[in-house]
């Protein structure tokens, strides 16, 4: 009894001293054992296009899927004295995994959770449900789902293995779109059993509804592929926007990716959406900006003439006409924008002080960002053209030697077209959390009475110049061709001078005098000689769809 006694008391003071003295630390101790956690991120926002299906729903661009998945708790096959070789084997039959990799995971004994493949098939769980093996569970994942596949890919980005947004909209609104950080608290029992998992709740991230409308960027860049099998073109983009606020209705590039695969990209250039991140030279496109700054100063009318010459030495450098053609007898401002005459371009220039022009090049925005809510907008300061060089005035007269992006372009002729203010290119609508589309007034950047001028003008072009390609029947349209020689520093060959490479443009709005959308089409080294042969035939084609699509009356009876 005594033994008994003083085993008790004994028994009885390990007890006092573990359950009450140092009850804190062994609580503690208990819990690191028995529960564990994982820190969870709540649903991430879906993306919209504008346009509705027939079931009346707004077409997905992004949104999230719940796939099926399998994993192992390496601890608990360990414990239950599971073959590691026989499980490797029969999960790999099912699965059709790397069965050596699968048994390094097996392996990992001191592991509570080790992912072995996510997106499985309704066969594959049939299969791991008959199977029934210990220590091996299904799951399942959120993943982002891109149903639309390839359309808009530059546009939309991606969702990285780190759930976060990369490129395009997923980057740039990826606060907007991730929800809220919680955790998720799990409790294993002896042999480390899984037994329950809670989650501390979370917030949904934002929905974001999109300017871009479904059927015209579908149509869009059905353009782009039929380019590439019929000019065989490198690289293409078109926007099209509404030139009044800035909306962008469609932003498509040739070539894209399927979001869905990204991983599966080797050049990572593809995922470049180079609207809005690719410098290019912009050509005779260009002229309109040039004919702006000399009729808003009052130096020209589209009536003011002069003389050809056909070829004018600066410094030494000689600049011609196209295929070094000369124009006989006098020449209007307007007919230098129909017939695309450089040395026209040059004497408007020449007719308002270097500095005006560089001032008028600032106004439209083109030595800066427009700002649009895309990721990685890139820009040109333009250095060589500000170091005052008279040849550089000249040749960038008619938009050689100035760098821009296509998206400036965009911008720059939406000024013309709208009655002279620069307004800011958008493309979020609105979000769950609140309404984005609030329009912002433009800058008056030239007078309306300039910007009338040369929507005449363009107009002239396209009714009687290298612009005809882009006529739609009823409808004045304004636009402009551009063909500039691709620099061999753009192509990263170091050399001097300009390749045999094109890029070929044509950026064009309608109806003229009260437009309801601008198109830019922009194509690199299409198989044509000029873009009046590659790119305005694509403007008149997808201008000819919207308005037929928008029901836009006819400006005249044929």
């Amino acid at each position: 009894m005594i033994l008994i006694s003083l085993l008790g008391a004994a028994i009885l003071g390990k007890l006092f001293f573990i359950q009450i003295l140092n009850y804190e630390y062994w609580k503690a101790l208990a819990q690191g054992q028995q529960k564990f956690f994982a820190q969870i991120q709540g649903e991430r926002g879906e993306i919209f296009f504008q346009g509705r299906n027939k079931e009346g729903h707004l077409y997905t661009l992004a949104s999230n899927k719940n796939w099926e998945l399998v994993y192992i708790s390496p601890e608990e096959i360990s414990a239950r004295g599971q073959s590691p070789e026989k499980t490797a084997q029969s999960l790999n039959q099912i699965l059709n995994l790397d069965e050596s990799l699968v048994l390094e995971k097996i392996k990992k004994s001191d592991s509570l959770y080790e992912l072995l493949k996510n997106k499985l098939t309704q066969e594959e769980i049939e299969l791991l449900k008959k199977l029934n093996l210990p220590g091996v569970y299904l799951g399942s994942e959120i993943v982002r789902y891109y149903p639309q596949e390839t359309l808009a890919s530059q546009v939309i980005g991606f969702l990285g293995g780190d759930n976060v947004g990369q490129y395009g909209i997923e980057g740039y609104y990826n606060d907007l779109l991730k929800g809220s950080e919680g955790f998720q608290e799990g409790e294993k029992a002896a042999y480390g059993y899984l037994v329950k998992t809670t989650s501390v709740p979370v917030k949904r991230g934002s929905d974001l509804i999109l300017t871009l409308d479904y059927n015209i960027q579908f149509v869009a860049e059905k353009l782009l592929k039929e380019a590439k099998e019929n000019l065989e073109i490198e690289s293409a983009q078109i926007i099209v926007g509404d030139p009044n606020t800035g909306k962008i209705l469609a932003l498509a590039n040739f070539p894209n990716f399927d979001p869905n695969q990204y991983g599966k990209e080797e050049n990572l250039e593809i995922f470049q959406n180079s609207a809005i991140q690719k410098l290019f030279e912009p050509g005779s496109v260009f002229k309109p900006i040039t004919m702006a700054a000399a009729l808003d100063t009052g130096a020209i009318t589209p009536q003011t003439t002069y003389t050809d010459p056909g070829i004018i030495k600066i410094g030494g450098w000689p600049i011609y006409n196209y295929d070094q053609k000369t124009y006989p007898g006098e020449i209007t401002m307007t007919e230098v924008l129909e017939k695309s005459i450089n040395t026209g371009a040059v004497f408007a220039e020449r007719q308002i002080p270097h500095q005006t022009f560089l001032d008028y090049i600032e106004k439209f925005g083109l030595f800066e960002p427009t700002g649009i809510d895309l990721e990685g907008e890139v820009f040109s300061t333009n250095l060589n053209l500000k170091k005052g060089y008279e040849v550089n005035f000249a040749t960038a007269s008619f938009g050689q030697g100035i760098e821009i992006t296509p998206i400036q372009l965009f911008r720059a002729f939406s000024a013309i077209s709208n009655g002279g203010k620069l307004i800011k290119p958008y493309l979020l609508e609105s979000s769950s959390f609140e309404n984005s589309s609030d329009e912002i007034l433009g800058e008056q950047i030239i007078s309306q009475k300039t910007a009338a001028q040369l929507t005449t003008m363009l107009v002239s072009v396209v009714e009687n110049g290298f612009g005809k390609l882009a006529k739609i029947p009823g409808y004045y349209i304004a636009g402009k061709t551009g063909t500039a020689q691709v620099p061999f520093s753009a192509l990263k060959i170091d050399k001097s001078g300009y390749s045999e490479k094109t890029v070929q443009t044509f950026v064009g709005f309608a109806p003229a005098f009260n437009p309801r959308f601008l198109i830019l089409v922009k194509l690199d080294s299409p198989k044509a000689r000029t873009a009046e042969y590659s790119a305005t035939p694509i403007f008149g084609e997808l201008a000819k769809y919207i308005i037929d699509y928008y029901q836009i009356p006819p400006d005249y009876e044929e």
